[in-house]
């Protein structure tokens, strides 16, 4: 007895579900959602020795690259006073700019921890540091902040901590008080200038603060000083003896060349590729080159017509 066919539909749908089930078999699997880094596993990377890699990124688009190249924390640093608004130092930025800043960097990095470096003078009594930490924890959606400053600062410190505000703090060279350094100078040279850096240290340790960063600050007395903590310590200009490192997405990128720190490694040179593009970009608008037909909309040719028709008779009127 001949076999039966199977109706048309049937047959052609057969073959289908197993291409179908053939293709998505070999199709990549989907990356696994990140995971935000939390104030516990921060502070755990002191026990466990995790290196925790933090960057300062000052716009969607830089916090984007943060959170696709896996950097551990994003920085919303006032330096974007100085990278994307073009003042000398971090002294001009308000807690407008960080405010609306920050909110670009959440959009643009929403699964990563974003720590917020509160501005100048935003954190210069108690009352004003709770209220302008507890709006740029609400309007830019920070997961922690970050003032300036260690022993004179530690009771400001502690009223954030004791209100329920995730803290860290800054030490060593403090671009808030530049001033008083008469410009960036490296700190804690000496062995007093560091035994106060070691009280700066301690000082936010018992405040609550859940990790604290140095900058400008010799290797072997970061790390010293480190060692006497139980809290982690980030590092810039600091030396490979702390618990992790901050750069800035625009130093270390080569975005940022109006001066370049020691302690900046460029681990690219975008604005030479950017320059180079856009020189390219001129030349060709000049010589009449771009735009061609591939970068350029068509439009039907009877259409076309019909309105090259409309544009005489109109001349004519």
């Amino acid at each position: 007895m001949a076999k039966t066919n199977k109706p048309a539909a049937a047959q052609a749908a057969a073959p289908k579900g197993k291409v179908a089930a053939k293709a998505a078999a070999e199709m990549p699997a989907a990356p696994a959602k990140r995971e935000k880094r939390t104030i516990t596993e921060i502070r755990e990377s002191k026990q466990t020795g995790e290196k925790m890699c933090y960057m300062s990124v000052p716009d969607y688009t830089s916090a984007q690259w943060a959170e696709m190249a896996g950097v551990d924390v994003a920085v919303l640093g006032d330096s974007l006073a100085m990278i994307a608004h073009g003042h000398r130092n971090t002294v001009p930025a308000t807690m407008d700019m960080m405010v609306m800043h920050g909110q670009a960097v959440r959009r643009g990095a929403p699964n990563t921890f974003v720590l917020g470096c509160m501005p100048y003078q935003s954190y210069n009594t108690v009352d004003r540091a709770l209220v302008n930490a507890t709006r740029f924890m609400q309007e830019s959606l920070c997961d922690a902040v970050k003032p300036q400053g260690g022993k004179s600062q530690a009771h400001i410190l502690k009223a954030l901590v004791d209100s329920g505000i995730p803290t860290a703090s800054h030490i060593g060279l403090t671009p808030h008080t530049i001033a008083m350094f008469g410009g960036f100078k490296i700190q804690g040279r000496t062995a007093d200038a560091a035994m106060k850096i070691l009280e700066d240290a301690l000082a936010i340790e018992d405040a609550g603060c859940f990790m604290l960063e140095f900058e400008a600050v010799p290797a072997k007395i970061a790390k010293l000083i480190s060692e006497q903590l139980t809290i982690p310590t980030i590092g810039i200009g600091a030396g490979a003896g702390t618990d992790g490192q901050i750069l800035l997405c625009y130093d270390l990128l080569g975005v940022f060349t109006d001066f370049k720190p020691k302690f900046t490694k460029r681990f690219a040179k975008l604005t030479e590729v950017a320059v180079d593009g856009i020189k390219q970009y001129v030349r060709e608008v000049k010589e009449g080159v771009f735009p061609d037909d591939d970068h350029s909309y068509g439009v039907n040719e009877a259409e076309y017509e019909k309105f090259e028709a409309m544009v005489r008779k109109r001349r004519q009127i």
